[in-house]
């Protein structure tokens, strides 16, 4: 229940804060104001959010301030908690509320300005759409393939950041290589003015974009436009398969994790305490505990129990006859594992083991 009102809370957040950008829920106020200590008016013009966005705002911070004190409050080590961004953000997004709550009855300067910039900094509200982390597996397993793809992503930016320099040099010249006779400085007939003008043909160009607003006029200089948007495809194309083998590598283990059966607890049986009368009883019936260990023992070997405790011990001055005064043989553990594994290994239809532990057809 609660992952699906956080869910619901954050889409009602991230929604409110797209429609207070509409001119339909924002409405311009007229104000004057005082200066030159009383002696001048100047007329303001300030825009007001609808109210009835602010009080849906106002409930969803609401709602994100009780989950995020619950969640430090249950959290078994405060100081990770602090460090993690996921929470780093919750608490970005929630402060400028209050702060602006607090500061929208103050009068003074110096609370307007910092109410301007709060106003200015609400985009870290949009911040808030990465707390669907927590509830979507793809979004983590994107996480994660973001940050196991660092060293292709940087590879990326070198080699985008060398072509840019270069191709936006190489228009640069180009244009006025095929430039008019009368027009040397082709400053009639071409945009590229200077190099740092070319950086954005150039990003725009070696991305397979093409905005249309700059382009190349001459000869020499489409030359270039055609090489600059070949080797963006080429060198956008050699890190991507490393991104898209982390990413299904990544996709590949969460989907593995998901079918792999919960954890239960298993039942762990009472073992008997040595000495006791249910300890003996379980080692003389270890090897009764299969059929094929019970063909080996037979069906006239009897087992005697005796029992240890103390009220037994006291019948024990009697005389004893002679078949009772013979010990009591029992065989060892190697002794019934090699009866067991050998009878283990015979079909019960052709061969069986006899009384005194031996096999026959």
């Amino acid at each position: 229940f609660i992952a699906f009102a956080s869910l619901f809370f954050i889409l009602v957040s991230i929604t409110t804060f797209c429609l207070e950008t509409h001119e339909a829920f924002n409405t311009i106020i007229n104000r004057t104001e005082l200066t030159n200590n009383g002696t001048e008016i100047v007329p303001l013009i300030e825009i007001e959010t609808d109210p009835a966005l602010t009080y849906v705002e106002g409930v969803c911070v609401a709602w994100f301030t009780f989950e995020f004190l619950v969640r430090i409050t249950f959290s078994p080590d405060k100081l990770e908690f602090i460090k993690n961004l996921l929470n780093i953000i919750d608490f970005v997004a929630i402060l400028p509320f209050y702060l602006e709550v607090g500061l929208s009855g103050l009068s003074s300067k110096a609370a307007k300005d910092v109410l301007g910039f709060l106003r200015v900094v609400r985009f870290v509200r949009i911040l808030r759409i990465f707390k669907l982390t927590r509830h979507f597996v793809g979004l983590r397993v994107l996480g994660h393939t973001l940050r196991a793809s660092t060293n292709e992503f940087l590879l990326l930016i070198i080699f985008l950041a060398l072509g840019v320099l270069i191709f936006a040099t190489m228009i640069y010249y180009a244009e006025r290589i095929g430039a008019n006779p009368g027009d040397p400085s082709a400053s009639n007939h071409t945009q590229f003015k200077n190099i740092p003008i070319g950086f954005w043909w150039a990003v725009v160009t070696m991305t397979t974009l093409g905005y249309g607003d700059m382009y190349p006029k001459t000869w020499s200089g489409m030359l270039v436009g055609a090489l600059c948007a070949l080797a963006g495809v080429l060198t956008i194309a050699m890190p991507v398969p490393v991104i898209v083998n982390n990413f299904g590598m990544y996709y590949s283990l969460a989907m593995a994790k998901q079918k792999l059966p919960r954890k239960r607890k298993k039942y762990i049986p009472h073992v008997a305490q040595a000495g006791s009368p249910t300890f003996y009883k379980m080692d003389l019936n270890m090897g009764c505990n299969s059929t094929q260990v019970d063909a080996c023992l037979g069906k006239d070997n009897r087992l005697m129990e005796h029992n240890m405790s103390g009220e037994d011990s006291s019948g024990s001055d009697q005389p004893l006859s002679p078949g009772e005064r013979h010990p009591i043989r029992r065989s060892s553990s190697r002794d019934k594992s090699r009866r067991a594994g050998t009878c283990f290994l015979l079909t019960t239809s052709d061969y069986a083991c006899s009384s005194d532990g031996g096999i026959r057809k």
